[in-house]
């Protein structure tokens, strides 16, 4: 039903990566603060426009949102379809010449992201997955393998991935974390898109983080769903929810929820 979509996703993603390339490590790269004093460089913006464009021409019926220039609103009538677009996820890694980082691009339908790629060409490597179409990984779709999350069943065999400790501890969940870390079998700080594509390869079982975008997460749905997980808010709500977000197999899942004290306004991604 979306391989149309993920065909146009790719194209958009080849686009991307030419850009963003092009600025990685670029000498005269600008950089300036957004008014979150979150920083933006000229390859976020020429990448969002890029995309923004082709859009406009392959599907002028859609919406899109986007991380750097907001939301254009489809014609009266079209339907629910839009593209949540971030140009570049992890743009401090970025204009650090950190190559973990990548264009999120996905489909959504209504509320729900239906079809999402995550291509991070300084690595050689993408992911997407689209309901009904499975997941996939590789350097580009004509050299692509299926993946799926781990079988992995017990936490003490279990490997923990997070963003960062502070957001946790700003949210006074420090200590639950710092629970999981201990009982886990090893812990390591894979932050933004990463942890959530080692997720669904079956790398990691577990990745949270406290505080997320539309932008930042609706790319990773499909592909963590299609590679065998579950997705959810810390109320064991569909993701997106309320903008905090955790990973998992699928197997470990409840009892993460449990243990970062489920209920409360915070969100889940477990795969």
């Amino acid at each position: 039903m979306y391989a149309d979509d993920l065909a146009l996703a790719h194209l958009l993603a080849d686009t991307a990566d030419s850009i963003s390339m092009a600025r990685f490590r670029a000498l005269d790269l600008r950089v300036e603060s957004k008014p979150d004093l979150t920083p933006v460089s000229d390859a976020d913006t020429a990448v969002e426009q890029a995309i923004r464009a082709t859009l406009a021409r392959a599907r002028p019926r859609d919406g899109v949102i986007g991380e750097e220039f907001g939301s254009s609103t489809a014609p009266a009538g079209t339907g629910n379809r839009h593209w949540v677009i971030d140009p570049i996820d992890g743009t401090k890694n970025f204009i650090r010449g950190v190559p973990i980082w990548a264009t999120l691009i996905a489909l959504v339908e209504g509320d729900r992201p239906v079809a999402g790629l995550v291509s991070a060409p300084a690595l050689g490597r993408r992911w997407w997955g689209a309901d009904g179409h499975g997941a996939f990984a590789g350097k580009h779709q004509r050299s692509a393998t299926r993946i799926s999350v781990s079988g992995v069943k017990d936490l003490s065999d279990a490997s923990f991935c997070y963003s960062s400790l502070a957001g946790w501890e700003d949210a006074d969940k420090l200590e639950p974390m710092l629970g999981i870390m201990r009982d886990t079998w090893r812990s390591r700080a894979f932050g933004d898109f990463y942890g959530y594509m080692l997720l669904a390869e079956g790398s990691v079982e577990i990745m949270v983080e406290p505080e997320l975008s539309l932008w930042d997460v609706a790319a990773l749905v499909p592909i963590v769903s299609e590679a065998g997980g579950k997705i959810t808010d810390l109320t064991g709500q569909r993701a997106p929810g309320d903008g905090s977000t955790v990973g998992t197999n699928g197997h470990l899942h409840e009892e993460i929820l449990e243990r970062l004290g489920g209920g409360q306004n915070w969100s889940i991604l477990a795969g």
